[in-house]
Parts: structure tokens; C-alpha cells; sequence
């Protein structure tokens, strides 16, 4: 009996790790743990999006605050704006593509790859963006580690994810997002001292990535392909 309950044990861990790993791989094909399991094809329909939107950063503190604003126009001002023939033409690819989804999924990489790349998890990243942006983030991080310095990276809320160029170059969808949070960057040496003068402070920062996806092949997972962060952007509070 007492056998029977060991081996029952081991199945249920066994699905548990299962259902946790497939969850992972939800959103850009795969994406992190405290969100219910996403739709199966980000960027699919609306409904299935809503439960893809994760505030990391509040989750640490007590009390909620409302999800950021996912900011895109009304569907008739997509339809007829400069947005629409992008969206068209990823939507006759993939007709379940959708803005509203696809900016939800967009959130919840944002926050994983800068958590990944703050924690220097090269294992989670690399599937999340394309070779030469992963070799930009390793090299980042192969360089900290060698300095003996630590990065903590702390979202404290997402004001702003709106899209600001979407489009198809044959079967290959390109939309790049921009992402306005306040953030806690915390850089420090070996000996634990911080390396900013003024220590850790909340900072506004504007970040446009550009998402990729071959809508033809019948891998689910968008990729970073590029990141930018314009100059004005950074505003320490």
C-alpha cells in the first residue's frame, strides 16, 4: 500500500513538472510561471489574452494595483489607420493574429526577459529572441559575471504597452512594441558596494522591441529581433 502511495506521488509530481514546463512555453511558445496557462498561439484571440497580463512587480508587494494599459485604438481606427495594413497583412497569414492579444503576450515577455537577463538566465532567454540579440544579452552577462558584479531588476509598474509598427515581409510578421516602466536597476560589485553614485532609484524607461514570427511555419514562437531605447526616454524619480 504503502508502495502504491510513492509510486502515485511520483506520477503526480511527475504532471505537476508537466503542466508547469508546458505553461513556460505558452507565450512566445514559452513564458514564466504566475499567470494562468495562456492561449496556445500568441497573438490569438482577445479572450484567451486577458489572462496573460502579470504585474512581477506588484505581485512582491501587498496590496494590487490595476494591470497597465494595453494601448491600441478602437478596432474601426485600427481598420483605418496607419496600423491597418500591417494588421491585414498578418491577419491574412494568421486570422487569428489580434492586437489586443498580442500586446498582452508582448507584456508578459518583457517582464521575463529583463528578469532573465537581470538574473543572468541564458537558458531562459535564448528561445525567447533571436541569435544575435541573445548573443548581445550573453555577452552583457558573461561580462558581469566575469567582473564579479550583480544586477537586481525590479519592474515596479508598466505604464504603457502600445504598438507602433506592425507588418508582414512574406510569411514573416515584424511588430515592434513599445514598453514605458518604472524600473529599479540595482548594479553592484563583488563586494556587494552599488555602482551607481546615487544608489538605487526608480527610473522611467521607453524600450521599443520588435517582435518576429514566420506565420507559415508551424512553430508558435515569436522572438525579439531587435530592442531600442531612445535617448530621452530615462528619467530617474
Amino acid at each position: 500500500m504503502g508502495d502504491d502511495f510513492h509510486f502515485l506521488g511520483i506520477i503526480f509530481f511527475a504532471m505537476v513538472a508537466a503542466f508547469l514546463v508546458w505553461r513556460l512555453y505558452g507565450v512566445l511558445g514559452r513564458r514564466t510561471g504566475s499567470e494562468r496557462p495562456p492561449s496556445p498561439r500568441w497573438g490569438g484571440p482577445a479572450e484567451a489574452a486577458g489572462d496573460n497580463v502579470v504585474d512581477l512587480a506588484t505581485a512582491r508587494r501587498e496590496g494590487k494595483e490595476a494591470p497597465a494599459p494595453v494601448v491600441l485604438p478602437e478596432e474601426p481606427a485600427v481598420a483605418a489607420g496607419p496600423l491597418a495594413g500591417g494588421v491585414a497583412a498578418i491577419r491574412a497569414l494568421d486570422p487569428r493574429f489580434t492586437p489586443e492579444a498580442f500586446l498582452s503576450g508582448s507584456r508578459v515577455a518583457f517582464e521575463m526577459i529583463l528578469t532573465a537577463y537581470a538574473s543572468g538566465d541564458k537558458k531562459c532567454l535564448e528561445p525567447l529572441v533571436s541569435p544575435e540579440v541573445f548573443h548581445a544579452f550573453a555577452s552583457a552577462i558573461d561580462a558581469r559575471e566575469h567582473a564579479g558584479e550583480t544586477l537586481r531588476t525590479e519592474i515596479i509598474k508598466i505604464s504603457e504597452v502600445s504598438i507602433l509598427d506592425a507588418k508582414a515581409e512574406g510569411s514573416v510578421a515584424l511588430v515592434t512594441v513599445r514598453f514605458v516602466s518604472a524600473q529599479v536597476n540595482d548594479l553592484r560589485d563583488r563586494e556587494g558596494r552599488s555602482l551607481d553614485d546615487e544608489g538605487p532609484s526608480h527610473t522611467t524607461l521607453t524600450d521599443d522591441w520588435t517582435f518576429r514570427r514566420d506565420l507559415r511555419s508551424r512553430n508558435p514562437n515569436w522572438q525579439v529581433v531587435a530592442t531600442h531605447s531612445p535617448l530621452d526616454s530615462d528619467q530617474k524619480d
